[in-house]
């Protein structure tokens, strides 16, 4: 019994191998690239794919008999994909990312084109810290660090648009010239990061990572961010590993495949 199980799980995890096997470059495979790349046998390979065919987790096409993922994948990833939640997934990683700073961390989403909002906060318990009194409500995408992120990973299209109208000026800092506002831009899909320096908010320093969903697009971006007397250049550097690692976790929960270019 324990060898017959032990063979059903082997049988299980090459299944997964050959699954796995299949990317957005390589949507379909005969069995010996298959092969290749799982390191099974191509009778082994083969087996599987019967099975897996069974199930409708692969399927044959009929111009080049070369097999791709199936129906049920489709079926399986629609039902993930609607218990997927940014807002609780994010959470917990914010937690442990304010804990590791032990600065407050913002969760930070486009609204319409033009505009951004804060959807969520979790607040440094230091006695000086930075609270958001704005939750929900539009701020101009082009203010401060996390809407230069969001506005760096935009359409290019709406990007001229956004910068080619009024930029309006939130703080004396507030970046109001196009040509400068674009060429930070292109720093932040250089770095994989933004910087604000009271951009948006007096004496309030920030910097804001993306956060991608499957397809590779950016759909959110996390913040770290405190009193400029405490956060300056130096320190927010420092804290971009962590808040890159946490912008990580959160994307791969919502099954991005880190690596994966944006589309």
């Amino acid at each position: 019994m324990q060898e017959q199980r032990r063979k059903t799980v082997q049988s299980f995890d090459r299944a997964v191998a050959i699954l796995d096997a299949f990317t957005a470059d390589r949507s379909e495979m005969g069995v010996s690239e298959l092969a290749r790349f799982t390191g099974l046998s191509r009778s082994t390979v083969h087996r599987l794919l019967v099975s897996l065919q069974r199930h409708e987790l692969v399927q044959q096409l009929p111009h080049n008999k070369n097999y791709a993922l199936g129906p049920h994948v489709l079926r399986l990833a629609q039902v993930a994909f609607a218990k997927v939640n940014l807002h609780t997934t994010a959470l917990p990683i914010m937690a442990w990312l304010r804990d590791e700073c032990n600065e407050t961390v913002g969760l930070h989403l486009p609204q319409g084109k033009a505009d951004r909002i804060v959807l969520d906060q979790v607040e440094s318990r230091r006695p000086l810290r930075r609270t958001y009194t704005d939750i929900g409500q539009p701020i101009p995408i082009h203010q401060g660090a996390p809407g230069k992120v969001l506005l760096a990973y935009r359409l290019p299209e709406i990007q001229e648009e956004i910068l080619s109208g009024e930029l309006e000026e939130a703080t004396p800092r507030t970046i109001t010239a196009s040509d400068k506002l674009r060429s930070e831009l292109r720093c932040v899909v250089k770095n994989g990061y933004a910087l604000s320096f009271e951009e948006r908010v007096p004496e309030i320093s920030t910097i804001a990572v993306p956060i991608r969903n499957h397809t590779g697009g950016v759909i959110a971006t996390l913040g770290v961010t405190g009193p400029s007397s405490r956060l300056n250049r130096k320190r927010l550097l420092e804290y971009f590993p962590l808040a890159a690692e946490a912008a990580r976790n959160i994307s791969a929960n919502l099954g991005y495949v880190d690596g994966r270019a944006p589309e």
